[in-house]
């Protein structure tokens, strides 16, 4: 298990990286890494690694088939969009917050099959152990619909106003500056 992971790890790692807001429609189901090159004062070692070479995500997901999560479908990797559409929403979040910028984003992805998936994503969190994986928890939240919310607006969300689903969330006990704070202290600790 230890060799597929890394193997899934190498694979992505040699993916060319395409700009966040580029990505199109593809076939696939799979692991994906954002990562991040821009001046969010938070991320700010994390951008300095970055600008030498793509090393460090900020964020690693997965995209699993409709259906997969549950084991009710069997789909075909080659059926599905699940990892091209999982990525556009993530690219549609960062468009709509008011302090970054899609340009300042790059992705990396790798279409494998169901069984494969969750390998891949956890080999990459625990590799890189990620800022939005690891610190800043809700990047990689759906909008709840009514009557499905409970607890607090994200860490993500408080940092990074603007999806306004995450207006229906009651305001954090910690501010953003305290989560500046510890995003930058883990940042420096992880890379230091």
């Amino acid at each position: 298990m230890e060799n597929l992971a890394l193997s899934m790890v190498t694979q992505i790692e040699s993916m060319e990286p395409v700009p966040l807001d580029d990505v199109t429609g593809f076939s696939g189901a799979g692991v994906y890494a954002l990562y991040y090159l821009g001046d969010f004062p938070a991320y700010a070692d994390l951008s300095m690694v970055n600008a030498e070479t793509l090393t460090q995500p900020i964020y690693v997901g997965k995209a699993v088939p409709k259906g997969g999560r549950r084991g009710l479908e069997a789909v075909s990797h080659t059926t599905t969009k699940a990892l091209s559409s999982r990525i556009r929403q993530h690219a549609n979040s960062v468009r709509t917050v008011e302090n970054l910028d899609i340009a300042d984003f790059r992705v990396r992805w790798l279409v494998v099959e169901d069984i494969w998936i969750a390998l891949g994503e956890s080999a990459m969190i625990r590799r890189y152990r990620p800022v939005w994986n690891a610190v800043l928890d809700g990047f990689g939240n759906h909008d709840p619909g009514s009557g499905r919310i409970n607890g607090k607006r994200s860490m993500w969300d408080t940092l990074h106003p603007g999806r306004t689903w995450a207006g229906k969330y009651p305001e954090r006990d910690d501010t953003a500056a305290q989560i500046v704070q510890d995003v930058t202290q883990y940042i420096s600790d992880r890379l230091g």
